[in-house]
């Protein structure tokens, strides 16, 4: 087991990374740029180094001032948590060749499953249904090309895509220069990558997604599935789990089909495997992320399976002491991401407490919230016997929460748990279209 990790990156998960590093008793390194020289993260980590500017690009991104801080500190991994450098096969490989040990997969593996029309290609040959697209597209003209064969409507997406980024609903071949453009760009700024890809448009559809473990001696075990449908623009904005749209018998049946999948392509680590379901009841495959995700903590809070220190774990070596058999999907859990609305001081800070209830967050009073980086304040998340119960739980707490001197979307989060739609699980994808 290592004894000293790096944590490349900010906000709630460097805290949440902090913590289970902690509880293993792994000393911890943290990075930060100058606008988080007061964060959280920094504060609890045993050692610190600022490495840049507020941009990320010269900070959270820099490879080479990240693993420099690596090396002075004798860190002997780096977790990257999510975003950044999270799925960077440049930087895992960078990490290889100077002997330090990148939380994730390796690059090689990075670079076959985190390409989106690859993995669709390996997953339909391990026998999942994958929705109809295109190899990756550098042009409008292939674009076309792609669109007239598959037939509108198409979704087009960046390759590299990711966080709702480089997605483009296109109803009619006019529409598609536009789009095509739009989605490169998109691409490129964000990722570096303009290659985009079409997709088969399936609507109405649930996205339900499912997180895995995988060991080195071939073990992987689902962790249950969560229904992430409620999205803006292609953000999620709240997650369950279990979906109340997939019965046990079809869980079971995908847990068998996504463990040989995992194992055909022979993934080690966390992962989460991304599907849109229909109204039959079909389960089409998207994509792989290839690292943690932001909703994995609603997960953690149904199966009692520590992601972040089964991560540290599979890195170095460790085999699951766990099987499927283990994994008893009792209850329902719920999370609500609490975003801000513009930056700000926060001024005081009230977390909701009780049975089950956990709030996952970097904040702390006086904390500043800048324009550099993601939104997301923090993850509320609770339990309860049954999903009716966890929905009233949820309102309850998300009405304790008190974040003064920020504008948050607690209210619209409210509103969403009292709309019909959701309170009997009869929600899709289209729900937040109208909002």
């Amino acid at each position: 087991m290592f004894s000293k990790i790096l944590v490349a990156n900010r906000g709630e998960i460097a805290v949440r990374i902090i913590r289970a590093c902690k509880e293993m008793g792994i000393a911890t390194v943290a990075v930060y740029s100058q606008a988080d020289s007061d964060a959280l993260h920094v504060a609890l980590a045993d050692e610190s180094y600022c490495i840049g500017a507020p941009e990320a690009s010269d900070s959270y991104l820099n490879e080479e001032r990240i693993l420099s801080a690596a090396l002075i500190s004798g860190a002997q991994a780096i977790h990257p948590g999510y975003g950044f450098l999270s799925e960077n096969a440049h930087f895992a490989s960078l990490c290889k060749r100077n002997g330090v040990v990148f939380i994730g997969p390796s690059a090689e593996d990075m670079d076959r499953l985190s390409d989106k029309t690859q993995v669709k290609k390996h997953m339909e040959n391990a026998g999942l249904r994958v929705i109809p697209g295109s190899d990756a597209l550098y042009s409008e003209a292939d674009a076309l090309a792609a669109a007239q064969e598959i037939g509108c409507p198409v979704m087009l997406k960046a390759r590299s895509g990711g966080g709702g980024r480089g997605i483009r609903l296109v109803n009619s071949l006019e529409e598609l220069p536009a789009a095509f453009a739009i989605a490169a760009a998109e691409g490129e700024s964000a990722f570096g990558d303009s290659a985009v890809y079409l997709e088969k448009y399936i609507y109405p559809a649930r996205h339900v997604e499912v997180q895995i473990l995988a060991d080195e001696a071939g073990h992987v075990v689902c962790l249950g599935e969560r229904d992430c449908s409620v999205q803006r623009r292609h953000q999620k904005l709240m997650e369950e789990s279990p979906s109340p749209a997939v019965s046990e018998e079809q869980r079971q049946d995908l847990f068998r089909r996504i463990s040989a999948a995992v194992q055909a392509v022979g993934y080690v680590g966390a992962g989460t495997l991304e599907f849109l379901l229909d109204t039959q009841g079909n389960f089409w495959f998207m994509e792989m992320n290839v690292r943690l995700q932001v909703e994995h903590s609603v997960t953690e809070m149904l199966t009692h399976i520590d992601l972040v220190k089964w991560q540290i774990r599979a890195a170095a070596g460790i085999s699951l002491n766990f099987r499927q058999s283990d994994i008893i999907l009792k209850g329902a859990c719920l999370e609500c991401r609490i975003n801000a609305l513009a930056p700000g001081e926060l001024r005081m800070l009230h977390i909701p407490g009780g049975p089950f209830v956990r709030f996952d967050t970097f904040l702390v009073q006086g904390t500043q919230i800048s324009p550099y980086y993601d939104s997301l304040l923090g993850k509320l998340v609770v339990w309860a016997g049954t999903r009716e119960e966890t929905v009233r739980k949820m309102r309850a707490a998300l009405c304790e929460l008190v974040i003064d001197g920020l504008q948050t979307n607690i209210e619209e989060q409210l509103t969403i748990l009292g709309e019909e739609a959701f309170r009997t699980g009869q929600y899709d994808l289209t729900f937040m279209e109208s909002r």
